[in-house]
């Protein structure tokens, strides 16, 4: 998710999320943020609408993964932010309540999966999304739409 978009889902300025995301460089690995090069630049603003205003900007955009997204959340403070934070913790709290079962029926899950092994992961790919959708619920309209764009778009949120 390009970091314009993302400033939008927690309703702060881009120019806030760069200043947060520079202090707390140690909190954003490559593997959750990195800069686009100008020519993955050019590419996206010439394929995503929405991007359009990007062309004429003089600094190469952040990218956050999944997990750098999350991570913004934690080091920023506004009020959408922290509530997206909080909606983070409390569904993987429940994913893991949901994984987390008494010790036979775990063991009968894993002899299961060797032989239903696609049946499991549709199960866990359908809980992912349901994870997904509760965090989606604290968001307006808007917001929820660049989430779904970001996701279609590059396959990640």
């Amino acid at each position: 998710m390009i970091g314009a978009n993302l400033a939008e889902v927690y309703d702060i300025a881009t120019k806030r999320l760069n200043e947060q995301v520079k202090r707390n460089a140690e909190r954003f690995p490559e593997d959750f943020m990195f800069r686009l090069t100008v020519g993955e630049k050019a590419e996206l603003v010439a394929k995503c609408d929405h991007l359009a205003r990007l062309k004429f900007a003089k600094a190469l955009p952040f990218t956050f993964t999944e997990h750098g997204a999350i991570m913004a959340a934690s080091v920023l403070n506004s009020p959408k932010a922290i509530e997206v934070s909080v909606t983070v913790v409390r569904a993987f709290v429940a994913l893991r309540r949901a994984v987390c079962l008494p010790l036979r029926p775990v063991a009968s899950t894993f002899s299961v999966v060797g032989k239903r092994s696609k049946a499991q992961r549709k199960q866990l790919q359908s809980q992912l999304r349901n994870s997904l959708r509760v965090v989606c619920e604290h968001l307006d309209s808007r917001q929820r739409r660049l989430v779904r764009q970001c996701y279609h778009t590059t396959g990640r949120v």
